[in-house]
């Protein structure tokens, strides 16, 4: 038992390390739709001052691309619809485009991503049939100079992609998009690129406040959650559901290996009258939980700690925008550059919120003595199977077998799905057979999840997360991780070798940080995988 507990701990190690050296990426949208913003270069040192990592523009301005130079900044620049006619028809195009907006200006300025169209299904002209031309067009001009590679081509679009996203289990893409979405997929994953999609749960709640709490939309620890009743996971927040729905309609086309990428997602400070959510206090609240949750890597109930790259939008109000108010009041700071609320861009920082993944406050679900033993069995029927609650430990021989009563089962396995998912009221629900107490129901060496456990346990984040057997052993868990670790770290070593070397004096990279952490910990794993 020792020898278990002591694989896993080291496994558990690991993950946490492997953790700290991936995360998820948090960057920023830079409109230019406005008249009185300062100059690109004044740009590129606010975003440097804020220690923002990663921008995205809208088109390839030269001004803006040069403004980025040696910054360090990663760009994901942009090919308008307008432009996509003109890519689609001759490759001579885009090479030309290449040639006088990229090439002068890489890798001094550092491109990490070009988006060719934006939101094409909801353009007034319909271009959906130019864009994945387009797409092939622009790759074949980057792999001429060898920089198909290193520069990663993608599309963005809107929710309205999908025709259906409640619940996030039912989410599908509208069928009259399939003549352009299907060849697009297969281009995303033969060059391994992501999904790119924009996430407004501003609108949701906006659209329909009596449906959408406004707690569920800005992350709140107070918000109920809402089951999803085809996989019984709990959503505590909207920008989950609205995710996990773009993954399950992928899913539904055999794309569930495409990662998905956040291009835009954000809160307006300011609306019309009508727009009573539009708040100063409520954009920092979702900006800020909104960080909080990728750096944290929180993953959606569908896949927890997946990482997630998202770009907020915006960096500045953009007054020349059309629509209503909060069109031109998105922006984390005013033309003068002076901060309209403050952000913590480390997700990290003393802020007075808590994330959407909140967990209990030293508070457990167990079974209610006051109902039928036919409500109690269906409510651990529903845990054990729909649920996804590991159940193992409620099984002959193991720790919480003992006392062999439904009540005590059934107290454990509705604890799990309840800690798992959110520990919210909703959670603990099992049609009036759950009740949550303050007193720890662990006894003996049954010990009951707690507040603050992850939501899976390390063998069911493998099985969701990786992929992997639950049935393996220590030793196979154990070498695995080694394998996994070795081959990431062998991708990076590669992906630097051709990268422009570190200047002189810098600080060390990504890679030789996480060898310092893992390193150590390799021959302990190894060691107790052969015990």
């Amino acid at each position: 038992m020792a020898r278990r507990h002591a694989a896993a701990v080291s496994a558990f190690l690991f993950l946490l390390l492997v953790g700290h050296c991936h995360g998820g990426k948090t960057g920023i949208c830079y409109g230019r739709n406005a008249d009185d913003l300062p100059g690109p270069d004044k740009v590129a040192q606010l975003v440097r001052q804020q220690s923002i990592k990663y921008v995205r523009i809208y088109d390839s301005n030269v001004d803006v691309i040069k403004a980025f130079a040696n910054t360090s900044v990663e760009l994901m620049v942009g090919v308008p619809n307008a432009d996509l006619l003109a890519f689609s028809q001759y490759q001579s195009n885009v090479d030309t485009w290449l040639k006088n907006s990229i090439l002068p200006y890489y890798p001094a300025t550092v491109i990490t991503y070009i988006t060719v169209g934006a939101e094409i299904t909801e353009s007034p002209i319909n271009v959906s049939a130019l864009v994945v031309p387009a797409m092939r067009n622009v790759h074949a001009a980057l792999k001429k100079v060898g920089l198909h590679k290193k520069i990663t081509i993608s599309s963005t679009h809107s929710l309205g992609v999908l025709s259906r996203s409640f619940p996030p289990s039912a989410g599908a893409f509208n069928s009259s998009y399939a003549h352009f979405l299907k060849p697009m997929l297969e281009f995303l994953v033969e060059n391994q690129a992501p999904f790119m999609v924009d996430l407004y749960p501003y609108y949701a709640y906006q659209n329909s406040p009596s449906n959408v709490s406004l707690n569920y939309a800005l992350f709140s620890p107070q918000s109920e959650g809402v089951i999803d009743p085809n996989t019984g996971l709990v959503y505590t927040n909207m920008f989950d559901a609205q995710v996990d729905s773009i993954f399950f309609a992928l899913m539904a086309l055999n794309f569930k290996t495409l990662k998905i990428m956040i291009t835009e997602t954000g809160w307006p400070h300011k609306g019309a009258a009508k727009e009573t959510g539009a708040t100063p206090d409520n954009a920092q609240t979702y900006n800020t939980n909104l960080i909080r949750h990728v750096v944290n890597d929180s993953g959606t109930p569908a896949k927890p700690g997946e990482e997630i790259d998202v770009y907020i939008f915006s960096l500045f109000n953009e007054n020349r925008k059309p629509g209503i108010e909060s069109e031109r009041n998105w922006g984390l700071f005013s033309p003068d550059q002076s901060s309209i609320y403050s952000i913590d861009w480390t997700g990290r920082g003393n802020v007075d919120i808590m994330t959407g993944g909140n967990r209990s406050n030293g508070t457990w679900c167990v079974a209610s003595t006051n109902v039928s033993e036919t409500a109690l069995q269906n409510g651990l029927n529903w845990a054990c199977g729909p649920g996804n609650v590991d159940c193992s430990a409620i099984q002959p021989s193991q720790p919480c077998y003992q006392p062999d009563t439904l009540v005590s089962h059934a107290s454990y396995a509705f604890n799990s799905y309840y800690q798992q998912n959110g520990a919210t009221d909703v959670a603990c629900g099992f049609g009036g057979a759950g009740m949550r107490t303050t007193k720890d129901p662990s006894y003996d060496t049954c010990v009951y999840m707690a507040a603050g456990y992850k939501k899976k346990t390390l063998r069911s984040l493998f099985a969701n997360v990786m992929n992997m057997p639950t049935y393996w052993s220590d030793q196979q868990f154990a070498l695995t991780i080694v394998f996994l670790l070795l081959s990431y770290s062998s991708k990076i070593s590669t992906k630097n070798s051709t990268a422009t070397p570190a200047p002189s004096g810098s600080s060390p990279s990504l890679l030789a940080q996480c060898r310092t952490l893992l390193l150590p910990v390799l021959p302990i794993v190894i060691a107790l995988g052969f015990l």
